[in-house]
């Protein structure tokens, strides 16, 4: 994106919305290379600053994109004064059992940054995988619900999409139940599954 056009998309946002201001703003993908990523990130804190943006964060950073921001946020507290260069407070990735990101999450969680997991339930690809059926079939949960368990038990924050009422009602059923250690781990993989798309491996 860069400087610019992130001042200008920051702009619509309001106009579009109407609103006073914006709870969170995430930076979508870290593609377009160092200036323009710095650069958007830039125009983020100064709309902070203005009280026009609550939370900062980014959203399908590799870890090698985080180092890189966090070294540009101290360069502009170095410039304007401490906690001047704005705060990761939010990171949003592709999360689930079979994309599980050790090295985001332990970046993320060291600086106490929520991570918010998207696809949490793999857009439903995965409902009939051998290690979610005996976990379904004990608890009387569906596959995906046992997915959302197990994100929110990881510390995640799971963002399920669906426009099926029944299905969104579904989604919120699943705080009356606990997946135990034993559980977590039949649920552990080394699999590196994407069903969205990574720009975390991007390296512009």
């Amino acid at each position: 994106m860069g400087y610019d056009e992130a001042k200008a998309s920051i702009k619509s946002s309001f106009s579009q919305t109407g609103l006073d201001y914006i709870d969170l703003y995430l930076i979508h993908a870290p593609y377009g290379g160092k200036e323009a990523r710095n650069g958007t990130w830039r125009a983020l804190v100064e709309a902070q600053q203005d009280g026009k943006i609550r939370s900062l964060g980014v959203s399908n950073y590799g870890v090698h994109h985080l180092d890189e921001l966090e070294s540009y946020i101290k360069e502009l507290e170095a410039e304007n004064g401490q906690g001047k260069g704005g705060k990761i407070s939010v990171g949003q990735w592709e999360l689930h059992p079979w994309l599980t990101r050790p090295d985001i999450v332990e970046w993320c969680t060291k600086r106490g940054i929520i991570l918010e997991a998207y696809c949490p339930i793999v857009r439903g690809q995965r409902s009939n995988e051998p290690i979610l059926q005996p976990l379904a079939k004990r608890y009387n949960k569906t596959p995906e619900q046992i997915l959302l368990r197990w994100s929110l038990q990881k510390g995640f924050v799971p963002l399920p999409k669906s426009v099926t009422p029944s299905r969104i009602e579904d989604n919120a059923k699943i705080f009356d139940f606990h997946l135990t250690p034993d559980d977590m781990r039949s649920l552990e993989t080394d699999n590196y599954s994407v069903c969205s798309w990574d720009p975390t491996t991007s390296n512009d």
